[in-house]
């Protein structure tokens, strides 16, 4: 049975349960007493049957849970006839358990939209014409037309005269890069210029991207499973409960007294707090833009030690910028990016783009450009308001205009220079990068005031790039220049200092995902394999969402501590009244019906979480 039909089976057991509850009550009532008993039979049956069908399961994977508790208490209270305390304990653990599901339900529905962006066709050319055809039917040699905007749905030779890759979900290079005819263009780039040919020389499965994917799938496969926080309670509780049952037995002779017991002692303040408070904060967390995956990942979100952060994307926008603007005739800064970005308007090149969003930024009006002539990769050339305007790559606008200038402006590492001539003299330089976003600085010490005792860089950028942009961050340690399953290397051996965090958004970063304790995407604009292998994803392009989610983790986790802790505590005061004769199981079942109210009203406490 898949998920859904365990999902529509608890639906229904819980269903009947409280139904065949309030009907047995309506004609016990009436003075239909064993009527009531019949109807009350038939809703505790089923409950008990799917409970004792999951305790199996469990033991049969090694493990004893509180379940077994909730189990004795039905078949304790059906076999000396104590229905009505039966069924009320059918009717908390029936909600404990759909709850789970559904926490885990919400948080693979909400993936959907995420996922959908996955390629799943390419264009091939036959016969004089395109057509469009599954991954798995790509055989090497096809030419295949890769649309601007397109991923490289596998690895491949560059058919056309040039193209232009953004390669950053691959190997954190921010800027995307040229290639020429012949050179080798990896699954799982992006096209950021025109469309091309590409000669495939591998099947899909075979392709860089399949080969991440299986990385993931390994990583995902070694991971340790979370067990359920009720779970950790279980065998002490159980000892404890038995012990007292049997006790009461053994000292009165009163059968129904150890009934009672156990009826007090059905752990629903586990059950139902514990699953209540955890779908709190992920909901809390949802409404800040973190989906969490699951109570697990929530769980294990809120102790972690040791943090580790891929570069573009994630500390940086990952999106070119102008940092600084350097002149050399009488035209002010803002006349050589106005004009710069007038004459990029006609161009789709991602620096082009970055250039004409910055003139907005600042306000400027940007005329329509004339005789616009771009040589792909290179630059543009066209007239603006009666200029001549000349933007591109230093030795393409020094080629045209016969000189450059003596001095160039110095660059940090991994800034992109970008030359503007207007009139035939050089007039200036963009010099672009990717800075670090803004709230970084700020996040990250917010992050070590709540534990976070490591904070590393894993990045597939150069070394130089990695330490000029990380400089002043205090990291404990930069490692640059790493591939995929160097990443997860990393990840596994900083486990020795305690739960690792890994963020990520590219594709070479899947992996490293899967393989950390807590895996973090970033799914406003990273790619839909991070997002898949990751336990928590930002919906929002805005790192600093990280240490909210953190927080409320941690919150949430505390109240539900709190809840089990009073939970229990009521019920094993209930358990020595029990067990001395003072409540019968009816007596018992509604005293903890009215602790579970208690501690699932200080769960929802939860959904009023206010991170910093």
């Amino acid at each position: 049975m898949d998920q859904t039909g365990i999902d529509r089976f608890k639906s229904a057991t819980l269903f009947l349960a409280a139904t065949t509850l309030i009907a047995g009550f309506a004609v016990w009532s009436a003075g239909a007493g064993e009527i009531a008993d019949i109807i009350w039979f038939a809703g505790v049956v089923p409950a008990l049957a799917a409970l004792v069908f999951e305790i199996l399961r469990t033991i049969r994977r090694g493990e004893v849970g509180l379940d077994i508790v909730a189990a004795l208490s039905m078949t304790a209270a059906l076999f000396f006839g104590e229905m009505l305390a039966a069924a009320v304990v059918a009717v908390m653990y029936s909600g404990g358990t759909l709850l789970e599901s559904f926490a885990e339900g919400r948080a693979r529905r909400e993936m959907h939209d995420l996922l959908s962006r996955v390629p799943r066709t390419a264009a091939r050319h036959r016969d004089g014409g395109l057509e469009e055809i599954p991954l798995d039917e790509i055989a090497p040699g096809d030419r295949l037309l890769i649309r601007q905007g397109d991923v490289v749905p596998v690895d491949g030779t560059l058919a056309s005269e040039a193209a232009f890759l953004d390669t950053s979900a691959l190997t954190g290079e921010s800027l995307p890069v040229r290639l020429a005819r012949g050179a080798d263009a990896m699954s799982g780039s992006t096209n950021a210029g025109e469309a091309f040919d590409l000669m495939a020389v591998r099947p899909a499965k075979d392709s860089t991207y399949a080969g991440i994917v299986r990385l993931v799938e390994a990583a995902q496969a070694s991971k340790a499973p979370m067990s359920r926080l009720a779970d950790r309670w279980s065998l002490g509780f159980l000892v404890v409960t038995l012990t007292m049952a049997f006790a009461a037995w053994w000292c009165t002779g009163d059968p129904i007294r150890a009934v009672a017991v156990l009826v007090v002692a059905t752990p629903c303040p586990l059950i139902l707090a514990v699953p209540v408070a955890l779908v709190a904060g992920l909901s809390r967390a949802a409404h800040y833009g973190v989906l969490i995956k699951g109570a697990g990942a929530l769980e294990k979100m809120a102790n972690i030690h040791t943090l580790i952060l891929d570069k573009t994307g994630t500390l940086t926008d990952g999106r070119p910028r102008i940092v600084s603007i350097e002149r050399y005739d009488e035209l002010h800064e803002d006349d050589i990016l106005r004009l710069a970005a007038a004459l990029d308007q006609a161009s789709k090149h991602p620096v082009a783009r970055a250039i004409v969003a910055a003139a907005k930024m600042r306000g400027f009006m940007l005329p329509v450009p004339s005789d616009v002539a771009e040589i792909a990769g290179e630059g543009v050339m066209g007239h603006v308001e009666g200029r001549k305007v000349i933007v591109g790559g230093d030795d393409f606008v020094a080629a045209r205009i016969g000189r450059r200038p003596d001095d160039l402006p110095a660059m940090a590492a991994g800034a992109v220079l970008v030359s503007v001539a207007i009139d035939g003299r050089m007039a200036g330089h963009l010099v672009m990068a990717d800075p670090l976003r803004e709230d970084v600085g700020a996040m990250l010490e917010g992050l070590r005031r709540k534990g976070i005792n490591r904070i590393l860089l894993a990045t597939g950028d150069r070394t130089d790039v990695a330490e000029r942009v990380t400089e002043g961050l205090g990291l404990d340690g930069v490692r640059a220049g790493l591939t995929p399953d160097q990443k997860i290397l990393l990840v596994l051996s900083e486990r020795k200092h305690g739960p690792v965090m890994m963020v990520g958004d590219g594709v070479n970063d899947a992996p490293a995902l899967a393989a950390a304790d807590v895996g973090v995407a970033m799914g406003a604009r990273g790619a839909a394999a991070s997002a898949e292998a990751a336990d928590v994803v930002l919906l929002v392009d805005h790192i600093d969402r990280l240490r909210a989610g953190i927080e409320i983790a941690s919150a949430s986790r505390r109240i539900a501590f709190e809840s089990v802790i009073a939970g229990i505590g009521l019920s094993l005061l209930g358990m020595i009244a029990a067990a001395y004769g003072y409540l019968s199981p009816v007596e018992g079942a509604l005293l903890q019906e009215a602790i579970d109210v208690a501690v699932i009203l200080n769960a929802l406490r939860a959904l009023r979480i206010r991170p910093r």
